[in-house]
C-alpha cells in the first residue's frame, strides 16, 4: 500500500507501462518467431522490414536494449540469406 499520492500515482503508471510494453514485446516475439518459421525467401524477405521497424521501436523505448535489437536483425537478416 502506498504512503503517499506520488508513490501511488507512480504505482499506476508504471502498470500501465508495464502492460503497454508487454503487449508490444509480445507481439513483436510472435512476428519474429513466425518470421523464422517461415521456408519461402520471398516472403520472408516482404515481411522482414515491418519485423525490422517492431524491434527498432522497441529499443528506441527501451523496452529491449539497443544491442539486443541489433543482435535480431543480425540473426533474421542470417536466416533470411540462408533461405
Amino acid at each position: 500500500m502506498a504512503n503517499h499520492a506520488s508513490a501511488d500515482k507512480r504505482h499506476r503508471q508504471s502498470e500501465r507501462r508495464r502492460l503497454h510494453n508487454k503487449y508490444y514485446a509480445k507481439t513483436t516475439r510472435n512476428a519474429i518467431k513466425a518470421l523464422r518459421n517461415t521456408t519461402d525467401k520471398e516472403a520472408a524477405e516482404a515481411s522482414a522490414p515491418k519485423v525490422y521497424s517492431m524491434i527498432d521501436k522497441l529499443a528506441k523505448i527501451n523496452v529491449i536494449h539497443k544491442n539486443k535489437a541489433a543482435n535480431l536483425k543480425s540473426g533474421l537478416a542470417v536466416h533470411i540469406n540462408n533461405l
